[in-house]
């Protein structure tokens, strides 16, 4: 395998676009994708022509205008290329196809922000992001609107927030006298993901219906060892790996990292970074792909935040930067930040803008799978913080306490052994536990659940960042002395939101009440955290960067706090189900047994001791009568639930998502009571060590 010729083999890249297209049309394209110049809609026919036939020589046979609805998946409709022609027929995809669809939009989530009747949707092609052949279709990235012009999807918005934050950042760079044509934000989301043996998976309706175990008591063995975290790959999951990183390769996704992670059974890739709304468009094929190669090798992928309780869950780490079109790295502090005024001031924007959008920051992570690692040890905490390490946060520190500041100097490092290789020791250490960390030349947000959208958080990074340059550009247009105002500004911003910065462990149990004294926002759960959204204040930043309207930023809260309500319904009935049709009578079976061992001991002799086995039995049959009663409870308070999604969302999050960590704690306690030949589904031993 030649991975050079094999990378991008299924995608209609530069290179195809180059050989396939007239020059004048190839120019004109690349100037759209580059420079953000409107697409000049006269091309549009010989791009689609050339497509056409460049993906039928691939084997395409339809096409497809691939959108991403408020779901955090995926949606398509194939249309043929076939069209009649007399008897015959021809293949063709014309400029009008291209560049248009029309695909029924009454079944997609809109959140009130139209009538379930008013069914028509558009979808327009997004040409920035590259077109692809899969499984025989042409797939074409697209934009997904209402008839009335609202939003119905991630991409538009993350678009339109792309355009904010190059807006406003150029406007910014002027000042310092930089010129440039594009401005762009660019990601790398690490995606984390378990992968179990599919016959396991296949006897467990849990993680069947809701993606994650709604029992199961720890293993005799789970990741306190800490030797699977970088261990070496077992050979089902290294074929697996090596499948799944030329079935990226082949769609152009720069799938670069591969390594276990820390508990049992579960992995991470890392891709390289690239443009905002192309990360999010490959991250959404990434997880599609991972699931499918998955079956080819008799595994399943999960990509739930929380599959196994009791161990580390998964996450996807938004490694988020800014650059210019000329290389200029916007987030770069070079040797000496404390004297580097455009740096300073960009970073003091940012600080101020997650201070000060702290809430919608938070609420764009925020989702039942998510709410079961924040604060977990082995995510951040649902505090919103930012972290800017020794170096940075020694330079802030002196700014806002009036403390002199030392420079510190990169120094190599060595273990003290001749033939060992000198080093660099960077100037600040990482932050493991940091929901915002300044890592180097980009931030990394560490909030984002691993089955989540990209798309969400980087709409409300760009826009606050887009808002807080806009305002520093109101604030310095028109000063005498430029450098003065602008290194007086960044010290203010940093002396109003110094409380966001925090530069030690998350983890620690000074943090919270620490939090709660500089009064930071701890929305725990989803239900908690999304209501931020409506608030005027936040409302008024996407409004002000043209980012959304007031009823698409209402809708989208709307539908976040509608599918956590629909998710834990799921997942509560799923519950129900197991312990009355599988736990409870399995653990009946097993109490029978028993008491028949107990008749046939005293049918032998009545002077052979059976206290144990009785006690076993009498606490098996308490333990499932309890169980029982939390399961009835969990039924009555589903029955009563409350009109209106903030009422609904309060019940799941606070007597819903209780009653069912009761249930949960009966019937595990009885799973390591029971023999195992009587337990209904697999055990976590079984899911998370079965993959050799």
């Amino acid at each position: 395998m030649n991975v050079t010729e094999l990378f991008g083999s299924n995608v209609f890249n530069d290179e195809a676009m180059k050989n396939l297209l007239p020059k004048e049309v190839y120019k004109s394209l690349r100037k759209t994708i580059d420079e953000g110049k409107s697409l000049d809609t006269n091309i549009a026919s010989v791009v689609a022509n050339a497509m056409k036939d460049w993906a039928v020589s691939k084997g395409a046979t339809h096409y497809t205008h691939w959108f991403q609805p408020l779901t955090n998946l995926t949606a398509e409709k194939h249309d043929s290329f076939i069209e009649p022609s007399g008897d015959r027929v021809i293949m063709q995809l014309t400029g009008k196809n291209l560049i248009v669809g029309e695909p029924d939009a009454s079944s997609f989530p809109s959140g009130g922000s139209r009538a379930t009747s008013a069914a028509r949707g558009y979808t327009a092609w997004d040409p920035t992001s590259p077109a692809f052949v899969k499984e025989g279709t042409l797939y074409i990235p697209t934009v997904f609107v209402s008839y009335t012009g609202e939003t119905l999807d991630k991409k538009a918005p993350l678009l339109k927030s792309m355009t904010a934050i190059d807006m406003q950042a150029k406007r910014l760079l002027k000042l310092f006298g930089i010129e440039c044509r594009k401005v762009s934000t660019t990601v790398g989301p690490e995606q984390e993901y378990f992968l179990v043996d599919e016959e396991v998976y296949s006897q467990r309706k849990d993680l069947q219906l809701t993606g994650r175990t709604l029992f199961g008591a720890p293993p005799s063995r789970g990741q306190e060892l800490e030797d699977h975290y970088f261990g070496s790959l077992k050979t089902r999951v290294a074929e697996y790996m090596k499948d799944l990183d030329e079935t990226l390769w082949s769609y152009g996704i720069f799938a670069k990292t591969k390594h276990n992670e820390v508990a049992p059974a579960q992995h991470e890739l890392a891709p390289v970074f690239t443009t905002s709304n192309v990360a999010v468009d490959d991250n959404q094929l990434t997880m599609e792909l991972m699931k499918k190669v998955a079956k080819k090798h008799g595994l399943v992928c999960l990509l739930h935040e929380k599959p196994f309780e009791g161990v580390n869950g998964s996450g996807k780490h938004n490694n988020w930067s800014l650059s210019t079109d000329t290389g200029i790295n916007l987030l770069d502090p070079g040797d000496t930040p404390e004297k580097n005024d455009r740096f300073m001031l960009i970073l003091a924007c940012i600080v101020s803008a997650v201070d000060q959008y702290q809430g919608i920051l938070r609420a764009s992570v925020a989702s039942a799978g998510n709410d079961h690692r924040l604060g977990a040890n082995e995510a951040p905490p649902a505090i919103i913080s930012v972290y800017l390490g020794d170096q940075l946060g020694a330079i802030v520190d002196s700014i806002v306490l009036g403390r002199e500041y030392v420079p510190k100097q990169a120094v190599p490092g060595s273990i003290g052994v001749p033939e060992s290789p000198i080093f660099p020791i960077d100037t600040t250490d990482r932050n493991r536990t940091s929901p915002f960390a300044f890592t180097g030349n980009k931030f990394e947000f560490r909030m984002l659940g691993s089955q989540a959208s990209v798309a969400d958080p980087n709409i409300v990074l760009n826009t606050i960042a887009a808002q807080a340059f806009a305002d520093a550009v109101e604030a310095l247009s028109g000063a005498k002395d430029f450098g003065k105002a602008c290194r007086a500004y960044a010290e203010k911003l940093f002396k109003e939101h110094y409380r966001i910065i925090f530069n030690y462990n998350g983890y620690g149990p000074d943090w919270e009440p620490e939090a709660e004294r500089r009064g930071l926002l701890n929305n725990k759960t989803t239900a908690d955290a999304v209501p931020a959204f409506f608030g005027r204040e936040s409302i008024d930043v996407f409004l002000r960067q043209g980012v959304y309207t007031e009823k698409e930023v209402v809708a989208r809260a709307n539908i976040a706090l509608e599918n956590y309500i629909k998710t834990i319904n799921v997942e509560a009935l799923t519950m129900i189900e197991m312990a009355k049709q599988d736990i409870y009578p399995a653990v009946n079976g097993y109490i029978a047994e028993i008491c028949s061992v107990v008749a046939a001991k005293r049918a032998v002799s009545e002077k052979i001791a059976c206290e144990k086995d009785v006690a076993l039995a009498e606490r098996l049959a308490r333990d499932n009568e309890a169980m029982m009663n939390a399961v009835e409870k969990l039924e009555t308070d589903l029955l009563e639930m409350p009109e209106g999604n903030g009422p609904a969302s309060q019940k799941m999050a606070h007597v819903i998502v209780p009653d069912m960590e009761e249930v949960r704690r009966c019937a595990d306690g009885m799973e390591r009571l029971c023999a195992s030949g009587y337990w209904p589904f697999p055990v976590y031993t079984d899911l998370m060590y079965s993959v050799k």
